[in-house]
């Protein structure tokens, strides 16, 4: 990763339910914010990570570097959900150069797409601890129509998209920057999107697992309005704890419980799924983001399913800021949202 003497960039997040911004500059003593906003997107404005109304998305991101006032042109951006793969297989030793040339045959066996329909990229980490006959290699597959989907509506905001990253690996950067993690220590990290929740699992600065689970705060808003017939923004500031009437409060309990432990569950048995398929230690933390983190006792919920101590993070944590320009308690109110975004701007022109 991290923050070097390259050219910076504006990490752009788009989300299902809103897009983030947020651009980070070098200091003596580590990174600064310069510039952090979030704008919410209609429900229907983008559905399973396709860009359905392009033109909102477009103007929504244009408004975001218009109240932010953002001079960086140069922008990254992540995908995540059904169009993207990311698998961790095991090579006989090449050079980089080597798995160059020979990565679209490798990629055949581990992808389900027509292999001319995607871009691929991959990272060596060494050899294998398991087989040291091997090496470790990360692939990725991204669909192309949905990357060019993604650059065409940046470009068209005004911007010059130079990396399409990927939602666990810019969540990965966030954690880094802000939380010290032991060498040999296991953590994983959720991200709690509207509509997608991005797993990874990291093992010494390395993804040793990445999953999407297709569940988010969608299906709890859309439970709650099921539930107690009232439109999407009230039941949105329910989701986040907002009071309700005596006679509604046992109902709604009810509803969150039941709408949180579906989501729950699906975590829960990625990480189970993890630890059984490992001889990896323990996971020692879980650290959560995304606007469903803020889900009311979600945290809580979690912690009692997955036995291991849930964390929800804060991705400005040892970020520089100054207060006379920055409103510490927006930063933390939104804080959790912000976490992919900051992962993206740690990025800089150049890097792979």
């Amino acid at each position: 990763m991290i923050l070097g003497k390259k050219k910076k960039v504006v990490g752009i997040d788009i989300g299902s339910s809103s897009i983030k911004l947020v651009e980070l500059s070098d200091g003596k003593e580590g990174c600064r914010l310069q510039n952090v906003g979030l704008s919410p997107l209609p429900p229907e404005a983008i559905v399973d990570g396709a860009l359905m109304d392009s033109v909102t998305i477009i103007d929504t991101i244009k408004d975001l570097i218009s109240s932010t006032k953002v001079k960086t042109k140069d922008a990254v951006a992540s995908v995540s959900g059904h169009s993207v793969i990311v698998k961790k297989i095991s090579l006989p030793f090449m050079t980089e150069s080597e798995l160059e040339e020979s990565i679209k045959w490798e990629a055949e066996r581990y992808i389900p797409f027509d292999i001319n329909d995607v871009n691929i990229d991959f990272h060596i980490f060494g050899a294998s601890p398991d087989n040291p006959e091997t090496m470790d290699v990360i692939l990725v597959a991204a669909k192309k129509d949905i990357i060019n989907d993604y650059v065409s509506v940046i470009m068209e905001a005004g911007l010059n998209p130079m990396i399409m990253d990927i939602d666990a690996f810019a969540l990965q950067n966030m954690v880094e920057l802000n939380y010290e993690i032991g060498k040999e220590e296991l953590v994983a990290i959720a991200n709690i999107g509207a509509a997608v929740t991005s797993i990874n699992i990291l093992k010494n600065d390395i993804s040793a697992f990445t999953r999407d689970v297709f569940k988010g705060g969608n299906q709890v808003t859309e439970e709650i309005q099921r539930q107690l017939h009232i439109d999407y923004e009230e039941a949105e500031n329910i989701k986040t704890g907002a009071k309700v009437d005596i006679a509604s409060q046992s109902v709604v309990q009810n509803v969150m419980r039941t709408a949180s432990e579906s989501v729950v569950g699906e975590i829960a048995n990625s990480l189970d799924f993890f630890q059984s398929s490992t001889t990896y230690e323990k996971i020692s933390k879980l650290y959560l983001s995304g606007g469903g983190s803020k889900i009311k006792d979600f945290d809580i919920l979690l912690q009692q399913h997955v036995g291991i101590p849930v964390e929800i993070v804060n991705p400005f944590k040892k970020v520089g800021y100054s207060e006379k320009d920055f409103d510490v308690d927006y930063l933390k109110e939104i804080g959790p949202m912000m976490a992919v975004g900051v992962g993206l701007a740690t990025r800089r022109v150049g890097d792979r």
